[in-house]
């Protein structure tokens, strides 16, 4: 059913009375309220703009009709002296169009050339002789990678920036000291060879990569305060992994399973009790920061294919099992190791939108992505290969098997880079 608008008539409800207008009189009326409807706003107070015209005739000339004295109006008698303005605006009018007959006209060759010819200059110097002006160098551009995610309400790309810029400044809270002179029963070694055991725990139970950088790091953290006995190395592991399974993972494994993978050499109540250790030693701060999330960061903001974040991945991984690398920013760590896997896949350098959003320059990065390097380069343990086997599977596109950089080629590519360092980076594109 049609809806009937408002002061509309229907159709032969009413003969229309004689001497007036019949249907297309209320018809227009109709059409004129429902247009002024629908241009009016709402929001406004006074209704919808007026319309006015914009530089009509300027003159009056118009609005004033010119009638000559001594002449009768409509029949009657002679205009009053009253129609002064009227001539007035008669002889304006007639002005302006004698006015617009002259700029029509085609101007002569003697007038151009008059009007074009430009008049001599004595004793004048140039701004180009007293200053030459430098050439302008063009600011980088920095894409806005958090733009692209706005729609998807899952990547909270709203506060991204914000939660990174947080996760940078609790790097400071979380710097781990050397604490290997302290324990008296455990060693490097034993340390590299517990990490590698989790590596094989989190492909095992098909862990987040977040989940087993988050353990780690709380073996750490536990280590640098607490003294510990080779015997209770892997309870420390397995219970770090099962309080950030707890903290990453929407369905962690069960007490059980994490027994069972050590083999039943501890008991349920010493598992607990080591949980309950391990968050009072850590006062329950565990929101510590990663490598692994900074490295997906980057590698968003280098607009990095898959292939290239795994080997970035393979390379920051292989540093968890190197006690050398636990004083180390996670973030800056994770910027040598995304530069270092550029480099490899020859996908260029370090750009300003990377400078931007990692807070890191090129030179910053130099020292530690040739350490990296020289890690890729020589293996320091062979017998630990559970991250090189892991990564040289197929599903992680093989990058173990990938040759790794020459060290003075990287070096003079980093040194190139530092050289051709630009201006601080511009505002970002939105």
């Amino acid at each position: 059913m049609m809806p009937v608008y408002r002061n509309s008539r229907a159709t032969g409800s009413k003969p229309p009375r004689p001497g007036k207008a019949t249907g297309p009189v209320e018809t227009v009326k109709a059409e004129t309220e429902e247009s002024s409807q629908a241009k009016r706003s709402p929001s406004s107070p006074q209704g919808g703009p007026k319309k006015r015209s914009a530089f009509g005739d300027i003159t009056n000339a118009h609005k004033n009709p010119a009638v000559l004295p001594g002449k009768k109006k409509d029949g009657g008698k002679a205009a009053p002296k009253k129609t002064q303005k009227s001539t007035v605006a008669h002889g304006v009018a007639k002005s302006n169009e004698v006015n617009l007959k002259k700029s029509l006209k085609k101007p002569t060759v003697e007038e151009v050339t008059a009007v074009t010819k430009p008049e001599p200059v004595q004793n004048c110097v140039s701004v180009e002789e007293k200053a030459p002006l430098e050439p302008v160098q063009p600011v980088p551009e920095i894409s806005n990678i958090d733009k692209e995610s706005l729609n998807d309400p899952f990547a909270g790309a709203e506060y991204a920036m914000e939660i990174f810029t947080y996760m940078r400044e609790r790097e400071a809270k979380f710097l781990i000291p050397s604490y290997m002179e302290k324990q008296l029963d455990i060693s490097k070694a034993m340390r590299a060879v517990l990490v590698d055991w989790m590596v094989e725990v989190q492909e095992n139970f098909e862990l987040n990569h977040e989940t087993l950088y988050l353990a780690v790091k709380l073996v750490d953290h536990y280590l640098a305060i607490a003294s510990c006995m080779r015997e209770k190395l892997q309870l420390i592991g397995s219970t770090a992994i099962l309080i950030s399974s707890k903290f990453e993972e929407r369905c962690p494994p069960c007490v059980d399973d994490f027994l069972y993978i050590c083999d039943d050499a501890y008991k349920r109540e010493e598992l607990i009790a080591t949980e309950i250790d391990i968050l009072r030693t850590l006062k329950f701060d565990i929101n510590i920061p990663i490598s692994y999330r900074f490295l997906r960061r980057y590698a968003k903001c280098a607009r990095a294919s898959m292939e290239t974040l795994t080997l970035a991945r393979f390379i920051c991984e292989l540093t968890l099992q190197e006690y050398d690398y636990i004083q180390e920013c996670a973030s800056k760590l994770a910027a040598s190791c995304l530069l270092l896997a550029l480099k490899m896949k020859r996908l260029g350098g370090w750009t300003p939108t990377l400078v931007h959003y990692s807070g890191y320059e090129v030179t910053e990065l130099h020292s530690l992505v040739k350490r990296l390097n020289f890690l890729l380069t020589y293996w320091p343990d062979k017998n630990l290969k559970a991250v090189r086997s892991k990564y040289s599977h197929k599903v992680f596109f093989e990058v173990a098997k990938i040759v790794p950089l020459d060290m003075l080629k990287l070096d003079e590519e980093l040194k190139r880079d530092c050289d051709r360092r630009g201006p601080s980076p511009g505002s970002i594109v939105s």
